[in-house]
């Protein structure tokens, strides 16, 4: 039903639908109607038919914020426009100002949220070396069937996306570098700038990029649906180890699919790399196969096979850290699933600046 405003002489009467979703069409119009009748003519609203706070507070505010002195109303919308009568002589007040001091509890604040993460991050790491010391003892409670599926989701199913990525990276990084070697006559070297940067750097950094962003978020995103819906509780009340079924295949499942993953990705971004340099350079792909052990040393395959592996390890152990920590609020699940991306990839440049801080003399051709 519409909503109907009559006015008769000094009194008002309110008919209808008074609610957002009516009021809405010809807002406008009820606004300039109400506009200069004030809480002195006698209203009347018992034809209300719907009343929600939206209507109440035009309502209100065409009183001028003060009760009639002559109202018909029945006591559900009197209480509602109480309500808005009440809200609008208490408002919410308003934030101080930041000050150059409130920086200090800031920071102190900070530094005391980044205590309790190195708190859990640790204790999850000593509960896995724990429930690896009681697989190592009873062999036969390996969670095989939940480490195959980890290694399914995050390693299989990443194939195309990882291949699609690497081959376009591969045609990229040899493009441009054509356009410069063909400047100074140096084609041949387009073979050594391909290897070492997509086997040692490119290949553990790329995947570890795209898995930390698809299947690190699925994994916080998965432990902290289960702990909205209290399903690790339930776990727990059954006896079941949370660490032993949920943490501990996605870790040791993502650490042995990805070396698998970076390998993959490598030889894809090679193959695109040779693509570019046939288009440009007009390389053959026999020459650049048999060129490519002399330019790149078989120890940077191990260093990144290496980094794949250790990658994984802290991608999964961030993923998991973080998806423990969810509370029972949609709220908490996504921002703690945005800090595990992030996380996962800045750890993931960190210990990677380690990587060739330790091994700047490993792999080197002669």
């Amino acid at each position: 039903m519409m909503q109907v405003l009559e006015v008769d002489g000094a009194g008002v009467s309110l008919h209808g639908d008074w609610t957002l979703r009516g009021l809405a069409p010809h807002l406008p119009a009820v606004r300039r109607r109400l506009a200069g009748l004030g809480p002195d003519r006698a209203w009347s609203l018992k034809g209300i038919e719907r009343l929600d706070s939206f209507g109440a507070t035009l309502i209100w505010r065409a009183w001028g914020r003060r009760w009639p002195s002559r109202l018909e109303i029945d006591d559900t919308r009197r209480a509602t426009i109480a309500r808005i009568a009440h809200s609008s002589a208490h408002p919410i007040p308003l934030a101080a100002r930041a000050r150059m001091l409130d920086t200090i509890p800031a920071l102190g604040f900070t530094l005391f949220e980044f205590a309790a993460h190195v708190r859990d991050f640790v204790t999850l790491l000593g509960t896995l070396l724990l429930d690896l010391l009681h697989l190592l003892r009873h062999p036969r409670r390996w969670p095989l069937l939940e480490i195959s599926a980890t290694v399914h989701k995050v390693g299989v199913k990443a194939l195309p996306v990882s291949a699609l990525v690497g081959f376009l990276i591969g045609v990229v990084l040899s493009y441009l570098s054509s356009l410069q070697l063909k400047t100074f006559g140096a084609d041949v070297f387009i073979v050594d700038i391909l290897g070492m940067g997509i086997i040692r750097e490119l290949g553990p950094v790329l995947v570890s990029v795209l898995v930390a962003g698809r299947s690190g978020s699925a994994m916080t995103a998965q432990l902290g649906v289960m702990r909205v819906t209290e399903e690790i509780d339930a776990l727990a009340a059954m006896g079941v180890s949370r660490s032993l079924r949920l943490v501990l295949p996605k870790v040791l499942g993502l650490t042995l699919a990805m070396p698998l993953l970076v390998l993959w990705t490598s030889a894809i971004a090679l193959f695109g790399g040779w693509v570019s340099a046939w288009v440009e350079l007009d390389l053959s792909f026999q020459f650049f196969v048999s060129a490519l052990p002399d330019a790149v040393p078989v120890a940077n395959v191990y260093i990144g096979l290496s980094k794949g592996a250790v990658f994984g390890l802290l991608i999964a152990l961030i993923a998991c850290h973080f998806g423990l920590r969810v509370q029972p609020d949609t709220e908490s699940l996504s921002s703690n699933t945005t800090a595990s991306v992030v996380s996962a990839i800045t750890v993931v440049i960190l210990v990677d600046a380690v990587f060739a801080i330790a091994t700047r003399s490993v792999g080197l051709p002669v």
